[in-house]
């Protein structure tokens, strides 16, 4: 069963060559680099092997990158799907909004089509987030969509010199529960 990607208001897309800009933002945001593993900044070229090469297919690739795109045409975010177990149909979320975006309802529905494609479309079981437990909006984003807090991970993620917790977020897909 085919699920759409869009709403009335934004549509998840694959990238383009033309996001190369956009995507150059969002990856060398230093902001970010601490709650993953990136320990330096990607080149316009990378991004582009990256598009290149990518069959923005879960099974294939192991990850699945979408742009959040406004009907407008303007871009408002990132939504990735990626440390993909196709043994155990499993898949980490992860998802960025621009600044000028957030709090406008933008990341519930990119994160809801999402989860639609996800268990509807692919047959996943589960997905599930690391969220550092002092982001109180993404903490609050994921429990509005029914994700689960099954845990705290202390001393998780390295920021600075010192470390921060995080909780670990899950969703089971119902129809698959057993």
């Amino acid at each position: 069963m085919t699920m759409p990607l869009h709403t009335d208001r934004i549509r998840l897309r694959a990238p383009e060559p033309d996001d190369i800009d956009e995507m150059w933002l969002f990856e060398n945001d230093e902001t970010f680099w601490e709650n993953g593993p990136a320990t330096g900044p990607y080149s316009r070229y990378q991004l582009k092997q990256y598009i290149a090469g990518n069959q923005n297919d879960l099974f294939t690739d192991g990850q699945l990158r979408l742009m959040i795109e406004l009907c407008s045409g303007k871009t408002a975010g990132i939504i990735d799907l990626f440390a993909f177990e196709a043994r155990h149909l499993r898949a980490e979320v992860g998802i960025v909004v621009k600044a000028e975006y957030r709090r406008q309802g933008i990341a519930s529905e990119a994160l809801r089509l999402l989860e639609r494609h996800c268990f509807g479309m692919l047959g996943i079981h589960q997905l599930y987030a690391y969220i550092r437990t002092d982001n109180a909006a993404s903490l609050r984003l994921f429990e509005k969509q029914g994700y689960t807090r099954i845990g705290m991970l202390k001393d998780w993620i390295r920021t600075g010199n010192s470390y921060k917790d995080v909780c670990l977020m899950q969703k089971i897909h119902a129809a698959q529960t057993s």
